[in-house]
C-alpha cells in the first residue's frame, strides 16, 4: 500500500500491525493530520536538513549513551537515535493510561510494603514464599524498616505495549532506577526548537512542569523538618552508560550530583564532603544498584557505594530513592502476579492488562512452552535491557536449542510470553515514511501523599526493519511523545 503525499510518493505496507498514524485503508487518524501534513508538505532536502540540526543538537548536548556489545572491545559512546515525528496520543486515551498506570503503581507500592513487613500475601496464598525470599532482589536487610512516607517507588518505568488489536498491555515494570527521562525531556525541547509551528499549534501537554513533580517528590521524603532539604543524586560516574542522564536531571532540578567518594558516613547521617565542609543529606536518589550501594551491608568490595549509609538509613536519618530491595517488584516472575496483587491490595479490577505469561518453574508451563520455542518471546526473569532474551520467530534453531537447554536446567530462572504484534509508527528514513515497531516508557513519579505521571513518556523504537527489540542498549532509538490537551 502507498502514501500520497503533496511532495512524493511513499511505500509504507500496513499488514496486520496496527499503525499508531495510519487506520487500517490508510486515512490518517484524527488526532495525527497535522503532524502528516506538516512532514509531507516538506521537500527531502528540507527534512535532511533538519535531521541534520537534531543530530548536531544532540551531539553539542552530549545526549548519549554508551553501547556494550560482546564484539566490540571498547564500549562504543554514540548519541541516541531520535526519529523527528512524534508520536501522538489523543487525551482521553491518555485519561485511561494515567489511572491504569498510578493503580498499578499502588498495588506494587503496596506489595513491596508487604514483602518487607507481615508477607499477609504468603500467607493467603497469592505468592509462594519461595519466590520471595529466594528472589535475588530480596533484601533481608530491609525488613521491619518503614521507608518515609511508606513509598518504596519514587521513580517508576512502565513498558506499555498495543498489540494489534488496538489495546494497549504492560510489558514489564521497571523499578529499581528507571531510565529515559533525559531523553524524553530534551526530545521534546528539540522539537520545540526545530518545529516550533507545529508543537505550538498541537496544543500539547507540556512536559517540563514534570521536572518540578519530579523534585518535589524527592523532597517529600525527607526525614528532617528542614523547608530546602539536601537532595543528591548518587551515580557511578562518567563511565556508567546513563552519565549523560544523571547530569542532566541533578543539572536541572538543582540538586547535588555526587559519587560515593563524595560522601561520608558520620554518627549514622550521610554528609557531603565540599570545599565548605560537611554537609548533611535528606535524600538520596541513587541510580546505582543495591548490591553496590553500601560495602558494609551488601558486596564488600564496592567503591561506588557509602559505607554505613543502611546504618543511617535504618536511623530514620536519610532517604534513598527508590528505596533498597525495590528491585523484587519488576522482578518478571513475579510481574505475572502484578493482576492479582490489584485485586490483593485495593480490591479493584486491572485497568490495563498483562502481556499472558508463562512462569516456567510450572512443569505443566514449562513443556507447553518447550514445545512452541519457535513462537514464543522468553527473558531472563533478572534481566533488563533486552539482555537474556529469545525472540523465537526470528531465532535459528541453534539458539533455541541452547535456550531449551537452559530452561530445563534453571527453570526458574525464564519466564515466556507470546509474541505480540507490537503497534508501528512511521519514521523517516531518506526523506520518506517508514513503518517501525515501537513502545512507550512511561514514568511515575510518587511522593508522600502525591503521584504524577509525565504526560506521553518515552516513545522507544526498533529502528531495524521488523525488529521487536526496542532497547536502547541494543541499537533502538527513540521519539517525542505528545499528549493532546
Amino acid at each position: 500500500m502507498e502514501i500520497i503525499g503533496r511532495s512524493r510518493r511513499t511505500p509504507y505496507p500496513l499488514e496486520s500491525f496496527y499503525d499508531e498514524m495510519f487506520e487500517q485503508d490508510l486515512p490518517v487518524r484524527p488526532h495525527y493530520k497535522q503532524a502528516y501534513n506538516c512532514f509531507s508538505a516538506m521537500k527531502a532536502e528540507e527534512l535532511a536538513t533538519k535531521q541534520q540540526a537534531m543530530n548536531r543538537r544532540m551531539l553539542e548536548e552530549g545526549i548519549t549513551f554508551t553501547l556494550y556489545q560482546p564484539e566490540q572491545p571498547q564500549p562504543l559512546e554514540r548519541t541516541i537515535p531520535f526519529d523527528m515525528i512524534p508520536r501522538i496520543i489523543p487525551a482521553d486515551e491518555w485519561a485511561v493510561l494515567e489511572r491504569g498506570l498510578y493503580q498499578r503503581v499502588r498495588a506494587l507500592n503496596q506489595f513491596l510494603y508487604d514483602t518487607y513487613h507481615q508477607q499477609q500475601m504468603i500467607s493467603d496464598g497469592l505468592i509462594p514464599r519461595k519466590m520471595i525470599v529466594a528472589n535475588r532482589y530480596f533484601r533481608p536487610e530491609m525488613m521491619r524498616i518503614d521507608v518515609p512516607g511508606g513509598v518504596y517507588m519514587t521513580t517508576s518505568g512502565i513498558d506499555l505495549i498495543r498489540n494489534a488489536d488496538g489495546r494497549y498491555y504492560v510489558l514489564e515494570d521497571n523499578l529499581r532506577s528507571p531510565s529515559g527521562f533525559s531523553y524524553l525531556f530534551k526530545g521534546r525541547s528539540i522539537m520545540n526548537q526545530l518545529f516550533p509551528e507545529l508543537t505550538l499549534a498541537s496544543s500539547l501537554r507540556d512536559v517540563e512542569h514534570s521536572l518540578n513533580h519530579f523534585l518535589s517528590s524527592l523532597r517529600s521524603l525527607s526525614p528532617s523538618r528542614k523547608s530546602e532539604p539536601v537532595v543528591a543524586l548518587l551515580t557511578p560516574g562518567e563511565y556508567n552508560s546513563a552519565y549523560y542522564e544523571h547530569a542532566f536531571l541533578a543539572q536541572q532540578m538543582g540538586i547535588h550530583l555526587v559519587e560515593g567518594r563524595d560522601l561520608v558516613a558520620i554518627d549514622h547521617k550521610i554528609y557531603i564532603r565540599g570545599m565548605k565542609g560537611l554537609q548533611q543529606v535528606d535524600v538520596l536518589y541513587r541510580r546505582i544498584d543495591d548490591d553496590f550501594l553500601d560495602p558494609l551491608a551488601f558486596q564488600p568490595d564496592s567503591m561506588l557505594g557509602v559505607a554505613g549509609i543502611m546504618n543511617a538509613y535504618r536511623a530514620g536519618n536519610i532517604a534513598i530513592a527508590n528505596a533498597p530491595g525495590t528491585g523484587i517488584a519488576d522482578d518478571k516472575a513475579i510481574y505475572a502476579y502484578v493482576p492479582d496483587m490489584i485485586r490483593y491490595y485495593l480490591n479493584e479490577e486491572p485497568i490495563l492488562n498483562n502481556v499472558p505469561t508463562y512462569l516456567l518453574s510450572r512443569p505443566e508451563e514449562r513443556e507447553y512452552v518447550l514445545g512452541r520455542l519457535h513462537e514464543m518471546v522468553v527473558k531472563e526473569t533478572s534481566l533488563s535491557g533486552g539482555y537474556g532474551m529469545l525472540i523465537g520467530p526470528t531465532a535459528s534453531e541453534e539458539e533455541i536449542a541452547a535456550f531449551a537447554a537452559q530452561i530445563r536446567l534453571e527453570p526458574e530462572r525464564y519466564i515466556a510470553q507470546p509474541t505480540m504484534q507490537l503497534s508501528r509508527a512511521p519514521v523517516m528514513q531518506d526523506g520518506q515514511m517508514v513503518p517501525r515497531h515501537i513502545d512507550l516508557r512511561a514514568f511515575v513519579l510518587m511522593g508522600c501523599g502525591s503521584a504524577h505521571i509525565i504526560p506521553g513518556g518515552l516513545t522507544r523504537v526498533a529502528l531495524k526493519e521488523g525488529s521487536l527489540v526496542v532497547n536502547s542498549s541494543q541499537g533502538g532509538g527513540c521519539k517525542d511523545t505528545w499528549v493532546l490537551a
